[in-house]
C-alpha cells in the first residue's frame, strides 16, 4: 500500500551521525535484541521479591550495564546537552535517584536496593534506545526483532497449550531459569477457572497485557508493510494472538482492550481506522470459528498428551491463520489504496479522526451487552463464557482491587513524601489491609509506585512519562504519514502496557518494564529536537559531565550486581548443601560468604540463625544462642517488618525459657499483622500463661497487665470478625479470621480471674460446641458453667450434656466456682 505524503517531509529528529557500519553500533543493536529475547524467558524477570527470582534480575543489571558501556563508547563524540531530547538522558536519572532517596524510610532495605537496580536498568534502556532508534536502520532492525520475539513468545505459549511441555522445555531449558524438571513452570496456569495460558510470564493477566500491545502492533505493522511476505506474516499471527488472549481468561485484558483500541484510533486517520476495524474483525471471526475445538483440544491435552489431537489442534490453528492472512492481504493489496484515496479529503477535515472512535465506543457497548447479557455468549467455550458472565463491578476481583487501592492510600498516608522504599507494598500491606487477603502486589502499578517513592518520586515519574508522551504526540500530529509510522510501534507498546497496568502488576515483570522504557525511548527519539538556550552547555562540557555521571554509575552497578550475584550463588549453594549434608561447618561456610556481601540477605540470615538454633538445642552452648539472637536482631534493624525473623526470634526466646521477651516481641509486632489469626491466638495464650504465673507469684499488677493485653487482643479479633461481616456480598474474605476455641477459653479464664465472672460467662458462652468429647470444648463448658455458678445462675442443658460426657466435671465446676482471685 502506498503511503501518501502530506506536504514536505522533514526529519523526525536530530539524527545522530554514527556510521551504520560501525562494529560497536552493530554489537550494541544485536546485544540489545539478544538481551530482550533472553530476559523474556527468565519468567520475564519477575520481581517476585524471593531468592529464586533475584538471580536473573542481577544478571540483567550486568548485561544492561555492559550494553550501556558499548553505547557510551559508540555515542561519546555525539553527546550533547542542547535540546529537550538531550536533557531527557539527565532527567531519567532522577527515577532511580528517587528510589535511592526512599531508602531513608525504606520498610525493607533488601527489597528497596533491588528496586534501585531495576530502575537503573530502565534508565539505561531508555537512554540507549533514544539514541539507537534515531538511526533508521537500527530502528527497523529493533522493531522487527521486537515483533519477532513477541511471535516467538506466542508460539511458545501455544506449544504448551497443545501439550508439548517437554519439547517446549527442551527448546529453552539450556538458557531459561523458568524451566523446572524439563518443563517451563506454569506456562499453563491452573486456578479455580481451570487451565489458563500464561506462556513465559507464569501469570495470565500480564500475558494478556503483552498480547494486547502486540495485537495492535501486528495490525499496524501489516498495514504499514510493503512486502507481500511481511504482510502475510503479520496477518498470519493475528489469529494466534487473539486466540492466546482469549485462552488467558483475563477479564482485565478483555475489559481494557476496547479502551486501548479507542485511544489508538484517535491518532490515526479515518482510512487507517477503518482498516484496523476490518482486520481486527476478520481475525476475531477467524478465531471464533476455531476457538471451541482448539480450547477443547488444549484442555484434554493438559490431562493426557495425544499426538493426533495435538496435530488436529495445530491444523485448525494454522488453517484459520492462513485464511485470515490471505483475506487481509487481498484487502491490503487492492482495497486499502482505494479506501485511502477516497477518504483523503475527509481525512483533511478538522476532527475527522474523532467520528470512528466515537462510533467504536457505541459498537463496544453493543458487543458487551450481547456477550454479557444474551445467549450470544454461548458461542464461546464454557470457560471463557463463564469469565465473561462474571464481569461486573460486584465481582470479587473488582472489589478486591478497590480494597487494595484503599489500603495503599492508608500506607501512603504514613509515608507521604519520599515513600516507604522499593517493595513497600509487599512488606507493609499486612499492617494496612482491610481484610485478610494475601497479595504481595497492589494490582495497580501507579499506586504501588506511589507508596514506594512518595509524592516526590511519583510527581517526577509522571512528569517524565507525560512529557515524553506529550512531545511525541505533538510531533506526530505535525508530520507526514511516513514519518508518523516510523516510531508509532513504540507509542502502542508503552501506552498499551501502562493503561493495562492501572488494574494489574504487569510492571512487576522487569521485562515488561524494559519494553515500556524501550517504547518511551523510541518516542523520545521521534520528538522535535527543540533547543534549550538557558540550559545549553558546550559539547565538551556536556560530554565531560555525562561521562562522569555514567562512569560512576557503570562502576557502581557492575560492582554491586556482580557481588549480589555472588551472594545469590552462595545462598543457593547453602540450600543445596543442606539437602545432602548435616555438617554444621559445611552448611555454614556459604552462608557466611553470602552474609559477608549482604549482611541482611533474608534467606541466608534465617537459615544461618536456624543453624545456630539447632546447634544450641543439641549442645546447650550459649554461644550458639547468642549468635542466633544477634543475627536476627541485626536483621530486624534493616528489615523491621520481616515476619519470619520476628517469629524465629520469638521461638529462640521460648527455647531459652525467656517467655517475657517472646511475649513482648509478639505484642510489639501485633499491629503489623492485624489479620494474622495464629498471631493473635498465640498472643492471647501467652497473655494468659504469663498472667497466671504472675497470679501464682502474688504479683497482682503484673497479672492485670498481662490479662489486659490478652483481653485487648481478644477484642481485636472480635472487632475484626464483626468487620468482616460488613464486606460486600461479592468480596472474598481471604484467609480465615475467627474466634477459635483456644482464644475463647483463654479470654474467658482471664475475665474470670479478673473477678468478672459475668463477663467470663458471656465470652465462654460463644465457644460452647456440640462436641464435648474434645478436651478444649469440654474445658470451655466447664469454665462457662463455673462462671454462671459464681453469678448464682445455671445453664441446665449444657450442664446435663457435659455431665453425660464426663461425670467428674461436676466436682471440677464446683472447685472453680469456689475460687477467689
Amino acid at each position: 500500500m502506498s503511503n501518501p505524503v502530506y506536504g514536505k517531509q522533514k526529519k523526525t529528529s536530530s539524527k545522530v551521525s554514527v556510521d551504520s557500519a560501525s562494529p560497536l553500533l552493530w554489537t550494541l543493536t544485536i546485544g540489545l535484541i539478544l538481551f530482550l529475547l533472553w530476559s523474556s524467558f527468565q519468567v520475564a524477570l519477575f520481581n517476585g521479591q524471593l531468592l529464586q527470582y533475584e538471580g536473573p534480575i542481577y544478571w540483567a543489571v550486568v548485561i544492561s550495564t555492559l550494553l550501556f558501556v558499548i553505547w557510551a563508547a559508540t555515542y561519546f563524540k555525539h553527546m550533547k546537552l542542547g535540546t529537550q531530547q538531550d536533557w531527557l538522558k539527565i532527567a531519567v536519572i532522577l527515577l532511580p535517584l528517587t528510589y535511592v532517596l526512599s531508602l531513608v524510610s525504606a520498610a525493607s532495605k533488601y527489597l528497596a536496593i533491588n528496586m534501585i537496580l531495576i530502575q537503573c536498568i530502565y534508565a539505561m534502556i531508555f537512554v540507549m534506545t533514544m539514541y539507537l532508534l534515531k538511526n533508521n536502520k537500527t530502528n527497523h532492525i529493533i522493531q522487527s526483532s521486537l515483533i519477532g520475539i513477541a511471535y516467538v513468545i506466542v508460539g511458545f505459549g501455544l506449544l504448551n497449550w497443545f501439550g508439548a511441555f517437554s519439547f517446549a522445555g527442551k527448546l529453552v531449558g539450556w538458557f531459561s531459569s523458568g524451566v523446572v524438571n524439563g518443563v517451563y513452570n506454569q506456562a499453563i496456569w491452573n486456578d479455580s477457572n481451570g487451565p489458563r495460558l500464561a506462556s513465559v510470564f507464569q501469570y495470565p493477566n500480564t500475558y494478556a497485557a503483552f498480547l494486547m500491545a502486540f495485537l495492535f502492533i501486528t495490525v499496524f505493522s501489516m498495514i504499514r508493510a510493503k512486502k507481500v511476505y511481511t504482510q502475510i506474516l503479520h496477518g498470519f499471527m493475528l489469529v494466534p494472538i487473539i486466540l492466546s488472549l482469549l485462552l488467558t481468561l483475563s477479564r482485565t485484558g478483555l475489559v481494557m482492550l476496547p479502551i486501548v483500541f479507542v485511544i489508538l484510533l484517535l491518532v490515526l486517520k479515518p482510512a487507517k481506522q477503518i482498516l484496523w476495524f476490518i482486520y481486527c474483525g476478520i481475525a476475531a471471526i477467524g478465531t471464533l470459528i476455531v476457538l471451541n475445538p482448539i480450547n477443547t483440544a488444549g484442555l484434554e491435552l493438559q490431562q493426557q498428551f495425544s499426538n493426533s489431537l495435538a496435530v488436529k489442534g495445530w491444523l485448525y490453528l494454522i488453517s484459520a491463520s492462513m485464511i485470515v492472512a490471505l483475506v487481509c492481504w487481498v484487502i491490503q493489496r487492492w482495497i486499502a489504496p482505494r479506501l485511502e484515496n477516497r477518504l483523503q479529503s475527509w481525512s483533511a477535515r478538522k476532527g475527522s479522526s474523532l467520528w470512528i472512535p466515537l462510533g467504536s465506543v457505541i459498537l463496544t457497548v453493543i458487543v458487551a451487552v450481547l456477550l454479557l447479557g444474551t445467549s450470544v455468549r454461548n458461542i464461546l467455550p464454557d470457560s471463557i463464557s463463564t469469565r465473561l458472565e462474571n464481569i461486573n463491578f460486584q465481582q470479587h476481583s473488582v472489589l478486591e482491587r478497590i480494597t487494595f487501592y484503599k489500603d495503599a492510600t492508608k500506607l501512603f498516608a504514613d509515608y507521604p513524601i519520599i515513600g516507604a522504599g522499593g517493595g513497600a507494598w509487599t512488606t507493609l500491606y499486612e499492617k494496612y489491609q482491610n481484610n485478610p487477603y494475601v497479595s504481595a502486589q497492589a494490582h495497580n502499578f501507579f499506586m504501588q509506585y506511589l507508596v514506594e517513592v512518595g509524592i516526590v518520586g511519583f510527581i517526577i515519574f509522571m512528569a517524565f512519562i507525560l512529557f515524553v508522551f506529550y512531545q511525541y504526540v505533538h510531533a506526530y500530529l505535525k508530520r507526514s504519514e511516513e514519518e508518523r509510522e516510523s516510531h508509532f510501534v513504540y507509542f502502542i507498546l508503552s501506552m498499551s502496557i501502562l493503561v493495562l497496568s492501572i488494574l494489574d502488576f504487569n510492571m512487576s515483570y522487569v521485562f515488561i518494564g524494559i519494553l515500556v522504557f524501550l517504547g518511551l525511548g523510541g518516542m523520545a527519539a521521534a520528538m522535535d529536537p527543540k533547543p534549550l538556550r538557558r540550559l545549553k552547555l558546550s559539547d565538551s562540557t556536556a560530554r565531560g559531565m555525562y561521562s562522569a555521571i555514567a562512569g560512576v554509575a557503570i562502576i557502581l552497578l557492575l560492582i554491586i550486581s556482580v557481588r549480589f550475584l555472588q551472594a545469590n550463588h552462595y545462598a543457593f549453594e547453602a540450600k543445596e548443601v543442606a539437602q545432602v549434608s548435616q555438617d554444621f561447618q559445611e552448611i555454614k561456610a556459604p552462608l557466611d560468604k553470602d552474609l559477608s556481601i549482604r549482611s541482611t540477605h533474608t534467606d541466608s540470615l534465617l537459615m544461618l540463625s536456624s543453624l545456630y538454633q539447632q546447634g544450641y538445642q543439641q549442645t546447650q552452648d550459649d554461644q550458639f544462642y547468642t549468635a542466633s539472637v544477634q543475627l536476627l536482631q541485626n536483621g530486624l534493624k534493616a528489615e523491621p517488618f520481616n515476619k519470619s525473623m520476628v517469629k524465629q526470634l520469638m521461638n529462640l526466646y521460648e527455647l531459652k525459657g525467656d517467655s517475657d521477651q517472646a511475649y513482648a516481641l509478639q505484642k510489639e509486632y501485633a499491629n503489623n499483622y492485624i489479620w494474622d489469626m495464629d498471631w493473635y491466638e498465640t498472643l492471647i495464650s501467652r497473655s494468659f500463661d504469663l498472667g497466671y504465673q504472675a497470679l501464682g507469684q502474688g504479683d497482682t499488677a503484673k497479672k492485670e497487665s498481662y490479662f489486659t493485653s490478652g483481653l485487648d487482643a481478644y477484642q481485636h479479633v472480635v472487632d475484626g470478625v464483626e468487620h468482616l461481616k460488613t464486606l460486600p456480598e461479592g468480596q472474598l474474605q481471604g484467609q480465615p479470621f475467627e474466634l477459635t476455641p483456644t482464644m475463647i477459653l483463654n479470654a474467658g479464664k482471664m475475665r474470670y480471674m479478673s473477678n468478672d465472672s459475668a463477663g467470663a460467662a458471656t465470652i465462654l458462652k460463644g465457644g460452647i460446641a456440640e462436641d464435648l468429647s474434645d478436651a478444649t470444648n469440654r474445658e470451655i463448658a466447664r469454665w462457662y458453667l463455673a462462671a454462671l455458678a459464681k453469678e448464682g445462675q445455671q445453664d441446665q442443658a449444657v450442664y446435663d450434656k457435659l455431665i453425660t460426657v464426663a461425670p467428674n466435671e461436676a466436682d471440677e465446676i464446683k472447685q472453680i466456682a469456689e475460687l477467689n482471685f
